[in-house]
């Protein structure tokens, strides 16, 4: 009975440990920013709303006049955004996909948009102008109260 005991002991054992390394894995996944079970990343210092299909503008529709700084829709399958605190931490550096929004409410921000054709934008609910397909713009976002 003594080894009997002793096997089911070391099976036990190894069950707990492979649940350990499953769950490890599995935590490790859920932080990466990609999925790729790459190295965790931990979350921007303000997270950005991002929420389904759009509105025609902001500035129609907040009557509260606490209108975001940035506002982005993408128009496209796919829309490439880097959107960061000037000189300081990046809040959003990632693909759209088509018919989602950002809003950013931090008072200055250094926007890159890789396709800017590909995305309706507001700074302060102003609307920018659309750009020419493939045009790459850079633009800093200045809350105005």
């Amino acid at each position: 009975m003594g080894i009997a005991r002793l096997l089911l002991v070391g099976v036990a054992i190894l069950v707990v440990l492979g649940l350990v390394v499953l769950g490890a894995v599995a935590l490790i996944g859920s932080l990466s920013s990609d999925g790729d079970g790459g190295t965790p990343t931990a979350p921007p210092a303000t997270t950005p709303l991002v929420t389904a299909p759009a509105s025609p503008t902001l500035a129609e529709e907040d009557s509260s006049g606490d209108l975001p700084t940035l506002y982005v829709e993408c128009r496209a399958d796919r829309c490439p955004i880097f959107v960061r605190v000037s000189g300081g931490d990046i809040v959003e550096d990632r693909e759209l996909t088509r018919g989602q929004q950002a809003m950013y409410s931090q008072p200055r921000l250094d926007v890159v948009l890789a396709d800017a054709s590909t995305l309706y934008v507001e700074v302060n609910g102003r609307a920018r102008p659309p750009a020419k397909p493939g045009e790459r713009q850079s633009f800093i976002a200045d809350r105005f109260k």
